[in-house]
């Protein structure tokens, strides 16, 4: 059984635009749409059975409608479990986590990235103090060294300020700024995701990170619709694993996590 931890999904109307747009982000070509159907599709070639689906707001009037999106598509597909989204700007934040967890989402996703704020400003402390008493994830973007919102390091800041809050730190802790990852989030309390990382972190490097971190906190990730499942999971059979370790990077550790 594999649960894919981080894939991103859109409108069908907007899921060209949307994929165009990332593209565009990270100079790199997109291998689908982000449409529902394309990640159902990809996944179903290497038997993923769940996916964890999302869209960060990049402006705060986006947030409930893509929550909202989010909220119909895992109506529709049995195969989803789904994650809401927020953005500092938006004040209503308290009203809109209870109504996503009532409504039976699991967390949210931040790409501060795309919606221009860093992870530790004291605005978003209200937000995470939030998550934590409603038990809601938070899956967040991590690291990209041509930006200095993300990084290691201020996620460091956060878990220091918030023990309680679950957090996954995507790409390895890290994305491009896994040496910081390695210094800063290793060892600490907080789940890494597998994707979009093993296409250019060295194996050596990831399995290192793997055996300092514990595999007990890793969780697979496509990073659809950046890549596809074949791909990302061809990349991380390269890994240095068990059997059993990679039953617990495929599913054990998300189902722990997830509480399902």
């Amino acid at each position: 059984m594999i649960i894919d931890f981080h894939a991103h999904i859109y409108p069908e109307k907007i899921a060209d635009k949307a994929s165009l747009a990332i593209g565009e982000f990270y100079n790199a070509p997109m291998e689908f749409n982000g449409s529902s159907k394309k990640l159902l599709e990809s996944g179903s070639k290497i038997g993923v059975e769940k996916y964890v689906v999302h869209s960060a707001a990049t402006t705060e009037k986006q947030v409930e409608s893509i929550n909202s999106f989010i909220l119909d598509e895992v109506s529709k597909h049995k195969e989803f479990i789904g994650f809401g989204t927020i953005h500092p700007n938006y004040t209503n934040f308290e009203a809109e986590l209870n109504r996503i967890k009532s409504a039976g989402l699991k967390g949210i996703k931040l790409h501060a990235d795309f919606q221009k704020f860093q992870m530790d400003t004291p605005k978003m402390d209200p937000i995470y103090e939030c998550c934590t008493k409603l038990g809601l994830i938070v899956l967040a973007h991590a690291g990209d060294e041509r930006y200095d919102f993300t990084g290691p390091k201020r996620i460091a800041h956060v878990l220091e300020k918030h023990p309680n809050l679950k957090f996954v730190a995507a790409h390895f802790g890290g994305y491009t700024e896994w040496d910081k990852a390695m210094e800063y989030l290793v060892g600490k309390k907080v789940w890494f995701d597998t994707s979009s990382t093993l296409w250019k972190l060295p194996i050596e490097k990831a399995n290192e990170m793997i055996r300092r971190h514990g595999v007990e906190k890793f969780l697979f990730g496509s990073d659809f619709p950046m890549w596809s499942h074949e791909g990302e999971l061809k990349r991380f059979n390269k890994l240095n694993l068990t059997n059993e370790e990679k039953e617990l990077i495929f599913h054990t550790n998300a189902e722990i996590l997830l509480e399902i």
